[in-house]
């Protein structure tokens, strides 16, 4: 059964500009005064009049407690079927009133419930790399992504599967797609629930695997931050990324320079989709620790919490992490997401930080 959810379907430029105002206004705002809503059963119908054929709209899963204006009901177009009453919100949307942004598909992926932590999470991590990708192609359980400005991205080429799949489904699914586009690897995000058979039998296989666990708290002020932090432009982190990444793969060899290259070029598509704030603490002027924010919604994201092996044990990451929080709930966010990976530390420095697990995914590559 679907949630008892409101949906708005919009293009990414449309939604990116609406994070940056606060507030969705079609204009349809300005031209009859509402905003269109739909329910998960009525929102093909908007979809065919608005965007056919159209694979990269965005669909945007509204929380109708969260919106502050008048929602009424009333008919659509005349094309609708008869009696057919759609919601109309006489006022703005809200960006802290969406509780997740999916992309729009056929029939609809699963919607999470205003309070379901795990599914808005599940959501966020998932479509953000279907939201930016250059390419998408169906597969087997889900979608393959495609960039190839970043063949050696494995985030950026991958399978990204939300439903269940057989190991040899997904292991001819990865070959033909990665054989096509030439990828330098396979690699998978087994998304759903409960994925852990399908992540040994690859095991089995010869990939490589590993559990990321999905991590949520909820949005509320945090204690105010240091004067340590700055919000910077994106461009000021470049070096100390690729300072850690070269540290990180060494073992790659010949072509480090060019996977670490890309690994730092690929960071500016988030902020097309997402509302991305890039911050860092800096020592006799030099970057040392760094953070970043996605905002999408009223859920957020922390991610590339980062510190140089040199500047540890100063309480820079406390300090970042307090900050990026205070900016989750001055955007209107009621809940900031992440992953962890499951045998290593970070998890638990989160978990100490109120962060909870809620879930699990599961990573392959070979």
């Amino acid at each position: 059964m679907q949630p008892d959810v409101l949906l708005h379907l919009v293009e990414p430029s449309a939604w990116r500009e609406a994070l940056r105002a606060g507030a969705v206004r079609p204009t349809s705002l300005t031209d009859v005064g509402f905003v269109h809503l739909s329910t998960p059963d009525q929102v093909h119908l908007p979809a065919q009049a608005l965007f056919p054929g159209r694979r990269d709209v965005a669909l945007l899963v509204v929380d109708p407690a969260r919106l502050p204006d008048p929602v009424r009901f009333e008919p659509g177009r005349l094309e609708d079927p008869a009696g057919m009453l759609f919601r109309h919100l006489y006022g703005p949307l809200p960006t802290s009133a969406v509780v997740a942004v999916v992309p729009y598909r056929r029939p609809l992926p699963p919607l999470p419930s205003p309070g379901d932590s795990e599914a808005r999470a599940r959501a966020f991590l998932t479509s953000l790399p279907i939201r930016r990708a250059v390419g998408v192609g169906d597969v087997p359980g889900g979608v393959a992504v495609l960039d190839p400005d970043f063949p050696y991205s494995r985030d950026n080429n991958r399978l990204v599967l939300a439903e269940p799949v057989d190991a040899a489904t997904v292991d001819a699914a990865a070959e033909q797609v990665g054989g096509n586009a030439g990828w330098p690897h396979r690699a998978v995000l087994l998304a759903w629930a409960g994925a852990e058979d399908t992540a040994a039998a690859l095991r089995e296989r010869g990939w490589e695997t590993e559990e990321l666990v999905l991590m949520a708290r909820a949005g509320e002020p945090a204690p105010p931050g240091d004067e340590r932090v700055s919000v910077v432009d994106q461009r000021e982190v470049h070096g100390f990324w690729e300072r850690s990444w070269l540290e990180r793969l060494a073992h790659v060899g010949r072509d480090l320079d060019r996977v670490v290259r890309e690994l730092v070029g690929r960071e500016h598509l988030n902020d097309r989709v997402v509302a991305v704030t890039d911050l860092v603490v800096r020592e006799d002027g030099e970057v040392v620790a760094s953070a970043q924010l996605r905002v999408d919604g009223a859920t957020a994201a922390v991610d590339s919490v980062l510190t140089a092996p040199a500047a540890r044990g100063r309480g820079h990451a406390d300090a970042l992490l307090r900050r990026a929080l205070r900016l989750a709930d001055e955007a209107g966010c009621d809940l900031v997401v992440l992953e962890a990976t499951a045998d290593d530390w970070p998890q638990h420095w989160y978990a100490r930080r109120g962060f909870r697990p809620v879930g699990t995914m599961w990573s392959a590559e070979r």
